[in-house]
This record gives C-alpha cells, structure tokens and sequence, in this order.
C-alpha cells in the first residue's frame, strides 16, 4: 500500500510537472491584460504601454493595458493577486508596489507572499522638477530659499511611499530643510499643479518632467543618480551640492503567488527580449536604465531595496493617511 501511494504521488508530480511545461508551450493562448495602478499620462504608463506592445509583437497576442488607479497602486495591486496564476492577469508598478504598503497601519497584501516576481524593466532617475516661477535654479539655492521660507515650500507625492515621496524625505533630511507634502492620485494631475502654480515643486523620474522642461513650463534643478544623465547633461546631481545623495524609482512586472515558474521565466524572457529592441534607445535617452536579468536578480533587487526603503520610512515616520 506504502508502495502504491509513492508511486501514485510520483505520478501526480510528473503530471503537473508536464502540465506546467505545456501550459509554458502554448502560453499565450488569449489575450494578457496588464494592469497599471496608476493614471494613465505618467511615466509608468508611458513605458507599460511600450512594453505591451512589444510583448504582443513578440508573442502573437495582444498585451492590453488596464489602468485602475487609487489606495496609492494597492487597488491595481490587489486585483492581480486576486486574479488567477496562469499569466493572463499581470501587474506592471513602480517601486511604490513594495514601499507603499510599509506605509500602513494594515497592508493590504505581502508582496513576498502574494505576489511572483516576473522581471526588473527599469531604474528611473527622479529629476526635482520646480514652479518656473520660483527663485530657484539649483539644489542649493532650493536650500537656501527652503530655509528662509521653513514649511512654506509645497512639494508634490504621486502617492504616499513612492520614490517621488522617499527622495523628497531624503532631501529633506539631508538639507536640514522643512517641506511640505502635498500628495496626489498619480504623476499626471501633480505636474498639472506644478505648472499652474498650485505647488511649488514635485520629485519624479526625469521622464515625466522633461517634456515640460524642454517646452519652458517647468524649471530641472537636479537629477538624483550619481552622475548625470545624458538627456540632460547641462543639471547637475544632488549629490554634486549634497555629497552622497543618490536615488531611483523603477519599475518590474509581478504575476500573482503560484504563477507557473515555467510561464514566469517565459514572460523574463521576453521582457528581456523586448528591452534589447528600439525600447532601449528610447528610453536610455529619456532618462531610464533599462535593466535585463533574471527572475533571481529581481527577486534580490526587490529584497536589497525594501532594506533601504524601510530605512528611509522608519526615520522619516511616513505613514499613509
């Protein structure tokens, strides 16, 4: 009887095991929806879309983009795990995936536990964007004009935890300086503000703000990577003023727990692919580091960033509202 159950086990292993392989072959067989947890308009929308293209190109299916904005990308989030793990429901977020519920009293989900790391697309510079009209053209006379005015400068979140709000509370601290937080539902409706004077300054991937730069709305008064990005050779870094300061936003692809490994290193694959096409050149020159690798780099990536993150919160004390 032992004997018959080992064997029957063993079979059923071989089974799914099988299943799984087939399920990888004929993947995709419909169409794969992507969810964004963000409006459309923003960077991430902007690069999500671009990579459902490329994947559809690739991969004989149409790749759709279904933006569900709110609850600061946890709505977005909480549909794909819900959703079923076959790789047709997918969720393309900014870092803000993994920060965002740090942030809360209660989260609403375990990115370790209830999530399944795909890819890592990319690292995005954030550029400190400010009001035309502000007395300010570099990161030290932002300073300046911040301690003389202490509280009254008004700066953008695209949602409480994101890269834009961790990086904004880096300045802070690391310019001794007092600013206040002004969150909104996403990157699109806060630059609408920033241009229109309603705020003072936003913090977001270099992305979203150089359009507007190039077309004089906005003033670029730094960039937050080590070096200076070759789209905008003329703005300096933070840390060129504030020695040390360095920061990114990025971006990866997740499927919902229990994605079939096989579908999962198919789907790592072909993003891989997809980032080896014109999507590089685009993107490079805009501002992003474009970021290949394994399904293992993103899951080490993700592990080594939650550490820094969960640094910057604890001794910022943010908290969503």
């Amino acid at each position: 009887m032992q004997r018959r159950h080992i064997i029957q086990t063993a079979l059923a292993g071989a089974l799914l095991a099988a299943g799984a392989a087939t399920m990888a072959q004929t993947y995709p067989s419909k169409p794969v929806t992507i969810i964004i947890p963000f409006p459309p308009g923003g960077t991430l929308d902007v690069v999500g879309r671009m990579l459902a293209q490329r994947l559809g190109q690739q991969m004989g299916q149409s790749f759709v983009v279904d933006n569900r904005p709110g609850g600061a990308g946890t709505i977005g989030a909480i549909a794909v795990r819900q959703a079923a793990a076959d790789g047709y429901t997918l969720l393309f977020a900014p870092s803000t995936h993994v920060t965002t519920p740090m942030t809360m009293k209660s989260a609403p989900y375990d990115v370790n536990k209830d999530f399944a790391p795909v890819a890592l697309v990319a690292k995005a510079p954030l550029a400190i964007a400010v009001n035309k009209n502000l007395p300010v053209t570099d990161v030290r006379s932002l300073i300046a004009h911040a301690k003389a005015n202490p509280g009254k400068l008004n700066f953008a979140i695209g949602s409480t935890g994101s890269a834009g709000h961790l990086s904004t509370e880096l300045l802070r601290r690391s310019g001794g300086i007092e600013l206040t937080i002004v969150p909104y539902k996403g990157s699109a409706p806060a630059y609408q503000d920033l241009i229109g004077g309603q705020i003072d300054g936003f913090i977001d991937p270099i992305l979203g703000s150089s359009s507007y730069a190039k077309a004089g709305q906005l003033r670029v008064v730094a960039v937050t990577s080590k070096t200076r990005v070759p789209n905008l050779p003329d703005v300096p870094t933070v840390a060129e003023t504030v020695p040390g300061y360095e920061f990114h936003s990025w971006y990866g692809v997740w499927g919902p727990a229990n994605l079939p490994r096989d579908v999962a290193q198919r789907l790592n694959a072909e993003v891989n692919k997809a980032l080896a096409t014109d999507m590089n050149e685009k993107l490079t020159q805009q501002g992003l580091l474009l970021t290949p690798g394994s399904i293992d780099d993103f899951v080490a990536f993700q592990k080594d960033d939650m550490a820094r993150a969960a640094k910057i919160i604890a001794e910022g004390k943010i908290r969503a509202e």
